[in-house]
C-alpha cells in the first residue's frame, strides 16, 4: 500500500528528473495558405510588429513580435491557391486547439473584430467567484485565436492543493477550497496514472 506522504515525494522525485532549463515560450510557427493575407491579420487585428527573418531562409514566410512571443509564418507550398475551402464556414469550437493570449478589455477586442467584419464566440468561465472571460476566433488559415483576462484566475500547483489520498478507489477527496475542480480531476488522474506506473 502506497501512502500519500510516499506518493507525494515520488511525484516530486519524477518532477526533478524531467526538469528542463526552458525559460519561456519563444514563437509559435503557422503554416499559411497565403503569407501576405495572414501578416495583414497578425498586424491589422492582433498588434504584431514585423521583424527581420534570418538571410539563410529559402522559402516565403514572415516573422512578427510583440507581447513577448514571435510568430512564424511560412507559406504552405502543398495548398492549391484554388483551394475552396472557405474559412467563414468553419464552426468557432472553443475546444479546439487555440494559441491564448491574455489582454486587458475583453470589449475593445470584440470591437475590434466587428469593425473588422470578423465572426467570434465569446465565453465566461467562472470558479469559486472568480470570472474570465474569453473571445475566440479564427486566422485567415482557420487557426483558432483566443483573447481573454485569464491572469484573474490564480496559478496554483497541484503539489499546493491540500488533498488525502484514498487507495480504496484511488482518487484524491477535496479537504479544502484551495484547488477548484480542475485541479481535483488533475489530481484524481495523477493518482490513477501513479497507480498504474506503481503496479
Amino acid at each position: 500500500m502506497i501512502h500519500h506522504q510516499e506518493l507525494k515525494m515520488e511525484i516530486e522525485e519524477v518532477c526533478e528528473a524531467q526538469a528542463l532549463p526552458l525559460l519561456s515560450l519563444n514563437h509559435v510557427s503557422l503554416m499559411c495558405r497565403s503569407v501576405w493575407e495572414s501578416m495583414k491579420f497578425y498586424e491589422d487585428v492582433l498588434g504584431f510588429v514585423p521583424i527581420k527573418r534570418p538571410s539563410s531562409f529559402k522559402f516565403t514566410g514572415a516573422w512578427f513580435y510583440n507581447y513577448g512571443i514571435g510568430i512564424h509564418l511560412i507559406q504552405n507550398p502543398d495548398v492549391d491557391e484554388f483551394d475552396t475551402y472557405v474559412n467563414e464556414s468553419r464552426p468557432i469550437n472553443p475546444k479546439d486547439n487555440h494559441i491564448s493570449f491574455q489582454c486587458t478589455d475583453v470589449d475593445l477586442v470584440k470591437k475590434r473584430l466587428e469593425e473588422k467584419g470578423m465572426r467570434y464566440v465569446t465565453a465566461l468561465v467562472e470558479d469559486e467567484g472568480i470570472k474570465v472571460d474569453q473571445v475566440f476566433f479564427h486566422d485567415p488559415d482557420g487557426y483558432m485565436i483566443e483573447l481573454c483576462n485569464c491572469e484573474n484566475i490564480p496559478i496554483i500547483p497541484i503539489s499546493s492543493c491540500s488533498a488525502s489520498f484514498k487507495p480504496r478507489n484511488h482518487s484524491f477527496k477535496r479537504s479544502s477550497s484551495k484547488c477548484g475542480f480542475i485541479e481535483n480531476v488533475m489530481m484524481e488522474n495523477l493518482s490513477l496514472d501513479m497507480m498504474n506506473f506503481a503496479f
